[in-house]
């Protein structure tokens, strides 16, 4: 069974689709961040940076209890384990390059865009700016990859694709 720390933001919902998509069993545990319940030294234990998403896995590797944290481990720690959604062997290469440019690039610099668009208490034209050009290179890369393709990686859906719709759906 798969624990499943959660609030309703782009990174989980990359987590919720690889789950459903793939069938596994799992528990939903509601995390409130506008509450700060990603502070507690509950889910700390789980997830040490204080972010959603993490999971545990009751029947990890060897029956043993596993904790993963941040969007892309989940989705490749995921997809091993059921051995879905990983593209081709000879495509691992392309694979981790996409789930690297989506979750150190394009997923970093949308959150910090849409924070200093709406959420921060002083409108810094420069950050937002920054953030906002930023993103758009990003955008760009990726549409430019997907001109004359379907997915991200190969001929087949995979969680590059969900790593980047946890974004594009915004």
């Amino acid at each position: 069974m798969i624990r499943f720390y959660y609030h309703p933001t782009p990174n989980p919902a990359k987590v919720a689709l690889l789950l459903e998509e793939v069938g596994l069993a799992y528990e939903l545990v509601p995390i409130d961040t506008s509450k700060g319940e990603q502070h507690t030294a509950a889910f700390r234990s789980i997830n040490p940076n204080g972010k959603v998403p993490a999971i545990v896995d009751t029947e990890g590797p060897g029956g043993k209890e596993t904790r993963v944290f941040d969007s892309g481990a989940i989705l490749l720690y995921l997809a091993e384990k059921t051995g879905r959604l990983l593209g081709a062997p000879e495509q691992r290469g392309e694979l981790l390059s996409w789930l690297f440019f989506i979750g150190s690039g394009m997923g970093p610099f949308s959150g910090q865009a849409v924070h200093f668009q709406h959420a921060a208490p002083e409108k810094l034209a420069y950050a937002i700016n920054r953030y906002r050009r930023e993103v758009e290179r990003h955008y760009e890369v990726l549409d430019t990859h997907l001109k004359d393709r379907s997915f991200i990686v190969g001929d087949n859906f995979t969680i590059a694709d969900i790593s980047a719709w946890g974004w594009l759906d915004r």
